[in-house]
């Protein structure tokens, strides 16, 4: 066989000798005889000891055009981030049924969403709007919590049910934290035997979001019978394990318990429609929906007998599916504040709240009036001037315009106008039962007078409004002419700084907003 020719490929590979260099590495050629070596290029690396510097590098401006696409250099920070994160379509109404459809990525929150409404429409974040989820054909609602995933949500509706998307205020959301002793009466909550019998705001709190224990609720609620249009009345008993009925009166025992529903895999809703749809006993329905359930068929409903019962369930079911959960997104408004301990803060006041002060601008600097006689007297005074303001105010002809004090409260987002008592207790529930919640409307039975609609301690109480005729000019009093007002602005505003003869101050109006 022909040996291979010098400089031909093959030609000085040879196996490695013992000691030589790694093996497969090509061998240098042999250099020919009476020829010194070529001096070799010097060596401008910085070596350890000696001192010849190194030539400064040039930075590479696009290193992203020269490096093999799996090097360090392609890091995500560099890629976009949209193509990771799909983005969906989703239309959201507001109360007077207008909507707005926005592009959103598949992993946004309730939260989310509502900070991108307030910042499109300039709206103040006082911590409670809410993205609010009803099925219309059935009258049920529910606000979906801030840390749920709307695309989740909407990947739960059924095609048969009407479902939408509506965004409002809800001042109820996390008034459990601000205020738990008014939320569970003593006659329907046991808490374990070791526990003191007299809890403070912390103690309550650490109990419903302990993972060891969890008192226990119980009473009777009217449960619809299933595949039936009929109701019975049953004992109730809500745990840890999940929601339970007694089969013999107010048993507790093991044997007589059987279980009702548990909340990993269902939904609970408000039936804001009272009892006309489910023909239900009592106003006060709830519901649970499991999730990709076939329809109504599918609903456990219940009722309490009265509004402050359905709070105490409703309530502590939320409290238990969620728990910490829920105290996040309540604390996550006052992350950033210094001073917040969990279980021990001073909740924020709303907008609403902080700019309703009373305040003396007769001298040279204005004060606030700390003193409540004082505000009521500057309040009646400034009342009465308002009032001579408002006889001098002329129109165009130069007549006293009368008619228009009449209107001029059609302008104000507190004032409702021709909506029935069933429709104003309906937006004040959707809004929390808070106490101050309140919007103004006109009266059904008098079409010369109005209404005031107002929440208080988990109820919603109507006081008329009546015009009373003195001297020629026209007044609106609450109080049968004891507290006179030229118009209803006046009069809302005053009962904004003072209670009067209502139960509480006004504090936070019930709007139709748009988006």
């Amino acid at each position: 066989m022909a040996a291979p020719l010098p400089g031909a490929p093959g030609a000085g590979l040879a196996a490695e000798p013992a000691g030589g260099g790694p093996r497969g590495c090509p061998r240098p050629l042999p250099r020919p005889p009476g020829r010194d070596p070529p001096p070799s290029p010097p060596d401008r690396r910085k070596k350890k000891g000696d001192s010849i510097l190194e030539n400064p590098s040039i930075p590479n401006p696009f290193p992203e055009l020269c490096c093999s696409p799996f090097a360090s250099v392609l890091s995500a920070s560099l890629l976009p981030k949209a193509t990771s994160r799909k983005k969906q379509v989703i239309k959201v109404y507001s109360e007077d049924d207008t909507s707005r459809a926005l592009e959103v990525p598949s992993d946004i929150t309730a939260r989310d969403v509502c900070q991108l409404l307030i910042l499109k429409n300039h709206y103040v974040d006082d911590h409670s709007w809410t993205l609010f989820e009803q099925l219309t054909h059935t009258g049920l609602g529910r606000a979906i919590e801030d840390h749920e995933l709307v695309m989740e949500v909407q990947s739960n509706w059924v095609m048969e049910e009407e479902t939408k998307l509506y965004f409002r205020k809800n001042y109820a959301k996390y008034e459990f934290f601000k205020n738990p002793l008014s939320f569970f009466p003593d006659h329907m909550i046991s808490f374990p035997s070791e526990t003191n019998a007299a809890l403070s705001h912390s103690g309550i709190l650490q109990m419903f979001l302990s993972s060891s224990t969890y008192p226990e609720i119980h009473g009777y609620l009217h449960a619809k019978e299933q595949g039936k249009k009929s109701w019975k009345k049953l004992y109730f008993l809500l745990r840890r394990s999940g929601l339970y009925f007694s089969t013999k009166g107010t048993s507790k025992e093991p044997r007589h318990l059987q279980f009702f529903c548990e909340f990993s895999n269902s939904d609970m809703y408000m039936s804001l429609t009272g009892k006309k749809i489910s023909g239900a006993p009592t106003n006060y329905g709830f519901c649970f929906k499991p999730n990709k359930s076939g329809g109504t068929r599918d609903l456990k409903q219940l009722c309490a007998d009265d509004e402050q019962s359905r709070t105490c369930w409703m309530t502590a079911i939320r409290l238990l599916k969620y728990g910490m959960q829920l105290y996040q997104n309540y604390m996550q408004p006052y992350q950033g504040r210094s001073g917040c301990s969990p279980l021990n803060i001073t909740p924020m006041r709303s907008v609403s709240e902080n700019s309703l002060v009373a305040m003396d601008f007769s001298g040279h600097r204005s004060r606030i009036i700390e003193n409540p006689t004082e505000a009521l007297s500057v309040a009646v005074e400034e009342g009465l001037a308002w009032r001579r303001r408002g006889c001098l105010r002329l129109n165009s002809h130069g007549s006293p315009i009368a008619m228009s004090n009449m209107a001029i409260h059609r302008s104000q987002s507190w004032f409702h106008h021709k909506i029935s008592r069933e429709e104003a207790q309906r937006l004040i529930l959707q809004h929390g039962l808070v106490d101050g919640v309140f919007l103004v409307r006109d009266s059904q039975s008098n079409p010369k007078t109005f209404v005031l609609s107002l929440s208080h301690g988990l109820k919603i109480k109507h006081f008329q409004i009546v015009p009373l005729e003195d001297d020629g000019k026209l007044f609106y009093t609450l109080d049968d002419g004891h507290t006179r007002f030229t118009d209803l602005i006046q009069l809302v505003e005053f009962y904004q700084l003072n209670k009067g003869v209502l139960p509480c101050k006004l504090k936070h109006y019930c709007a139709r907003i748009a988006l």
